[in-house]
């Protein structure tokens, strides 16, 4: 009896660790530095300071995010598959901002519209093998913390 309720109190332990080893120690979660703090996405919900859901209705919407292809055009550029990445710009530190992406708006959180015509709060080029352009859109939108537009982000 003693020996099933130690195998009892250690496998639901052992799966906790199997999935937090899975989602916190993995660094291929979308990643920007701006300044001194980076902005990563987190699939962990209740890690995130900022909730950022999406909508296909314009007029729910609190930011506008369009799609570019001209990366001359884009206020933010996403291109990382060539020779300028920067590996370590998003070096775990107390000032990291986690980003997460919800199925509804949360807590009066940012509802992005992203489309490919104008007006944009922000207009957004993505080129890249490990981020998709919502994920581009979550993270400039959570980067920005109450500011309209960011001075200088890198990947």
């Amino acid at each position: 009896m003693l020996r099933f309720k130690i195998l009892a109190s250690v496998v639901p332990l052992l799966a906790a660790a199997v999935f937090a080893r899975g989602e916190i120690g993995s660094v291929s979660h979308p990643c920007i530095a701006v300044g001194e703090t980076s902005v990563e996405l987190t699939s962990l919900f209740w890690t995130a300071g900022v909730h950022v859901a999406f909508t296909d209705d314009p007029e729910k919407a609190t930011v506008r995010v369009q799609i570019t292809d001209d990366a001359d055009a884009a206020d933010f550029a996403v291109v990382d598959d060539g020779l300028g990445s920067e590996p370590d710009s998003c070096e775990a530190t107390s000032s990291n901002r986690l980003v997460s992406i919800a199925a509804q708006p949360v807590d009066g959180g940012p509802v992005i519209y992203l489309s490919t015509e104008g007006p944009a709060d922000y207009r957004i080029y993505v080129r890249s093998r490990t981020f998709s352009q919502r994920e581009a859109a979550a993270l400039i939108v959570g980067a920005r913390g109450g500011h309209r537009h960011l001075q200088a982000a890198s990947l």
